[in-house]
């Protein structure tokens, strides 16, 4: 086992009626005014947010809302929201929603602790993240993970550019998972949310770094876990028990569980992100729609893991480990399918694009070419152009 630092702070309550326990956990970070971040209208509909609104205040607590986070969430309303924050003199920022809600909610608390810097002057890294208000979360959504990561993305609309920042000091001090919450999603927002899942965790998974045992068993059943009951909720978006686990694993995926003691890739995370930041294309299909393309380009490079993928993750036996990583890209691709999640650029919304805007779009992650990306293979401009061109088609 390679050496290696964890640091899990989130309290989680997990189970049926979560939510009610908002105001007990707030109370315990000794808030006395919180901020509640959510999206759309689905969580005033279904009366979510009252609900955690009346358990917050059955402890006297005062409440504030910012509504609006969409996905790929939107630098301009986290600014409205440090604003509000600061002149509410909120003392705890608390997410109902999914990743855009949480990662929109973490960004808020981190503006706020240090006033008079903009946000973008943390995500360009021109600033470090030195604090944070506590921050909190509802989830509504099995996806992005952030209920128990370091991590937060936002988009900058004036740029058209997505990134994200990581920081020990925005992971939330407690999370709320109840399964039933999931029931009203879209098939749509269930499936992107499995691939991105997924993606969390292959993305620590292939590596180079051999001797991590137990992190690789962590990982695999991860995946199978979430492929298994992946299939079920797409059949039945209101199968309690494969919901629970889609939401744990979630969870897992990325609070760095399935990659200690080794580094992250996240190369097709930046792929994703800029067709993300350039289209405003949800994240999971970002992801589906180029994995295949990144996995055939470097899977050469370590043949053995890609073959182990395979026998560990989709029960792949054949012996020519050659034919077993190929196979094992197949299988991820066809489940990809199954749960109707593109696997070309050409079957997102998009559609097929010119020849120029892939050039634009590796330019960008990489910085005009002078930086390299992920480490598995490390990526440079022309890299990352020949994976959107193997991508670009129906």
């Amino acid at each position: 086992m390679h050496s290696f630092e964890q640091y899990m702070p989130t309290k989680i309550v997990f189970g049926k009626e979560a939510e009610l326990k908002a105001g007990v956990l707030a109370k315990e970070c000794n808030a006395k005014k919180v901020l509640l971040v959510y999206g759309g209208g689905s969580v005033v509909r279904s009366g979510l947010l009252k609900r955690v609104e009346g358990a917050l205040k059955e402890e006297g607590m005062e409440v504030k809302e910012l509504g609006g986070v969409k996905p790929n969430p939107r630098m301009s309303l986290a600014r409205e929201g440090v604003e509000m924050a600061i002149a509410f003199g909120a003392d705890l920022i608390l997410a109902v929603g999914g990743g855009s809600c949480i990662d929109t909610a973490k960004a808020i608390a981190v503006a706020v602790a240090k006033p008079g810097v903009d946000l973008e002057e943390f995500w360009s890294k021109k600033v470090p993240v030195e604090k944070a208000l506590p921050v909190g979360a509802v989830l509504t959504i099995a996806a992005a993970g952030s209920e128990m990561s370091d991590s937060t993305v936002l988009t900058n609309e004036e740029t058209g550019k997505k990134a994200g920042i990581n920081s020990d000091f925005v992971r939330p001090k407690f999370a709320m998972l109840n399964p039933e919450l999931m029931y009203t999603l879209p098939k749509y927002q269930l499936t992107c949310g499995i691939v991105d899942i997924m993606m969390h965790t292959m993305e620590r998974y292939f590596t180079h770094v051999e001797g991590n045992e137990l992190t690789d068993e962590i990982a695999e059943g991860v995946l199978r876990t979430v492929v298994r009951n992946g299939l079920k909720a797409f059949e039945n978006p209101q199968d309690y028990d494969a919901l629970s686990e889609i939401m744990w694993c979630g969870s897992i995926s990325h609070n760095n569980m399935t990659g200690l003691g080794r580094p992250k890739d996240f190369s097709c995370h930046k792929l994703g992100h800029e067709i993300g930041g350039k289209f405003d294309e949800a994240h999971g299909a970002t992801l589906s729609a180029v994995w295949g393309s990144w996995a055939r380009y470097v899977y050469e490079l370590d043949v053995s893991r890609f073959a182990r993928f395979g026998k560990k993750v989709w029960g792949i036996e054949e012996a020519d480990e050659n034919k077993a990583a190929l196979l094992a890209i197949e299988e991820t691709e066809k489940f990809f399918t199954k749960i109707e999640m593109p696997i070309s650029i050409g079957q997102m919304k998009i559609g097929v694009q010119p020849d120029h805007v892939l050039e634009e779009m590796a330019d960008s992650a990489t910085k005009g070419d002078t930086i390299s990306l992920g480490c598995f293979k490390k990526l440079r401009k022309q890299d990352m152009y020949e994976i959107y061109k193997a991508a670009n088609h129906e």
